[in-house]
């Protein structure tokens, strides 16, 4: 890809609502945070600390993936590197013309230091506000549980985000690893959510078939699913998806690392915007993928032929699929057409 042409990309104003917060960490501030908190890292420096941060090419699963968050849980513990690690994500995705994010992270995975869950959860919301006020990039906040953790200990995630719903918390999610742990096992976690009419966002069919997708959807509630890859093995459930306009929040190159496809070729992205399905794209892990947005977009053209308007109609995709109220997307969506047409970029 030509620069001109990746300048372009990168000017564009974008969405990212599936990225997680502690595979954003920046590796100069994961030193600089352990240095403070008196742990130990095994190399020095950011650059020395990257390659324990960010999977290459050799990733061999989900689980391998999974490893790479180790030294960034072992730092945020505190609400002040919670808050400057949701500050710096925005700062992060701004030099990639993300204007909305919404951030995941699991409140019950940052609490060694005494943390409650609803500090946790406020901690982000602050560095959010803090980004949007230094940066433009408007935040929230999405709760995640852990598929390997108790019903009770993700209720209590539920419930508190039920609580902060009109101070930044914007939805729940159930992440961590799918083999074992199907969405149906935490039905009664999730009920809270359901009954406070809050947005469920689940992941499902990355690192396991369809039926996670399906559970995700009857058994949860689900509205949209954080990557949806494998949907393509129930020709049936991806027609219902299709016709629910259910938002998939695809992750190309995480998508890939983590195998959920096994290589370039066999990734659906292209087949599902082809058939009508509700496309949406997003980093997952900026460090961990070693990825941006501008990244994102770009392999979609390399890889796949995808022209402007059609980079234009995923990133309006993702305006339409965000949780935010209908006054606030209506805005983002007129500030967006806006600029892609400034930009030379007509989208319908």
């Amino acid at each position: 890809m030509r620069t001109e042409e990746t300048e372009l990309l990168r000017r564009l104003p974008k969405t990212d609502l599936h990225i997680h917060l502690d595979g954003s960490l920046k590796p100069s501030t994961l030193v600089e945070l352990a240095q403070a908190q008196g742990i130990e890292l095994p190399a020095s420096g950011g650059e020395g600390m990257r390659p324990y941060m960010t999977v290459g090419d050799e990733c061999a699963s989900l689980v391998d993936y999974l490893s790479k968050f180790h030294w960034a849980s072992k730092v945020l513990h505190t609400a002040e590197a919670l808050e400057r690690a949701a500050f710096e994500l925005a700062e992060q995705a701004a030099e990639h013309g993300v204007r909305y994010v919404e951030v995941r992270l699991g409140p019950q995975l940052h609490r060694e230091k005494g943390l409650a869950v609803d500090e946790v959860l406020l901690a982000a919301v602050r560095g959010l506000a803090r980004g949007e006020a230094a940066f433009g990039v408007k935040g929230r906040v999405i709760a995640a549980c852990l598929r390997n953790h108790s019903v009770a200990a993700n209720r209590e995630v539920v419930e508190a985000a039920v609580r902060l719903r009109d101070q930044g918390v914007a939805a729940v999610d159930l992440a961590g690893p799918e083999a074992g742990h199907p969405p149906e096992a935490h039905r009664d976690a999730f009920a809270p959510a359901l009954q406070a009419g809050m947005p469920i966002t689940i992941h499902a069919g990355e690192a396991a078939g369809p039926e996670s997708v399906r559970g995700a959807l009857e058994a949860l509630g689900a509205n949209r699913i954080g990557h949806g890859v494998r949907t393509k093995e129930n020709p049936a459930l991806l027609a219902l998806v299709r016709e629910r306009r259910v938002p998939l929040e695809m992750c190309p190159v995480s998508n890939i690392q983590t195998k959920a496809a096994a290589d370039w070729e066999s990734y659906p992205i292209r087949d599902y915007f082809d058939q009508g399905l509700f496309v949406t794209v997003h980093t997952d892990n900026m460090t961990v993928s070693n990825t941006d947005m501008t990244k994102e977009y770009a392999v979609l053209i390399d890889k796949y032929g995808f022209t402007m308007p059609e980079i234009g109609r995923l990133i309006l995709n993702g305006v339409e699929a965000a949780f935010l109220d209908e006054t606030e997307k209506a805005e983002l969506r007129k500030e967006f057409v806006r600029e892609l047409r400034q930009l030379g970029i007509e989208v319908g």
